[in-house]
């Protein structure tokens, strides 16, 4: 089942994948954004599979015996020192996998953290970048085009996700200041787009900024 960010409905969904394949074409549309069927496909997989939480956060080690979404830069970290390059590749797609999925569906809850959704932008797009780089001469040569696709298309693909994440949800005037942030940050056309619905024009507002 699918629940909205800003509604208590609950929408039953029989098949996950046909679900997400379905709402992420109407994004793609809506944002005017192509990519090539491989990776429109991966990504459907991928929201399929991050649908479950256990399939996103990992187990804490030690008696916490909690669940916890890892730091990228761990990630990162671990994915360089990894004891091959079967390890190591499988470290960069896991990094930008997440990095991928958490700027797509969870861009407003990082208003007023230390890490915002450009940093995830800025490391999910590399992680992939790399792990194309390091598979373009393998037999994997296939998933090398989409990683590279994905790393290329990385900021407007986390348009299509946010699109993806909020299609029952309804800006408000509150939300201005964030998306207004955003487009700031990493030059959101999907941002921008709706700033302009409400009211707001982004251009405008930081020559203003920019003059003070």
């Amino acid at each position: 089942m699918i629940e909205g960010q800003n509604s208590s409905r609950v929408v039953p969904v029989s098949n996950l994948r046909e679900f997400f394949h379905e709402a992420l074409q109407g994004a793609l549309e809506r944002q005017h954004l192509t990519v090539e069927d491989q990776t429109e496909h991966y990504v459907v997989n991928l929201l399929t599979l991050f649908a479950r939480s256990d399939a996103l956060f990992e187990k804490r080690p030690g008696p916490d015996q909690g669940v916890h979404l890892k730091p990228l830069v761990v990630m990162l970290t671990e994915a360089l020192e990894a004891p091959s390059a079967a390890d190591r590749n499988r470290g960069l797609q896991r990094l930008g996998d997440v990095s991928l999925f958490i700027a797509g569906f969870f861009a407003q809850s990082f208003a007023r953290k230390l890490i915002d959704i450009d940093y995830h932008i800025a490391m999910g797009g590399r992680a992939y970048s790399t792990l194309a780089d390091s598979l373009a001469r393998t037999r994997w040569r296939a998933l090398a085009q989409v990683f590279a696709e994905l790393a290329d298309k990385f900021q407007p693909m986390v348009d299509a996700l946010n699109d993806v994440s909020e299609t029952s949800y309804v800006h408000s005037d509150k939300d201005i200041l964030r998306l207004y942030e955003i487009w700031l940050k990493t030059g959101s056309k999907r941002s921008y787009e709706i700033l302009k619905r409400l009211g707001v024009n982004p251009t405008a507002a930081a020559h203003t900024q920019r003059a003070h």
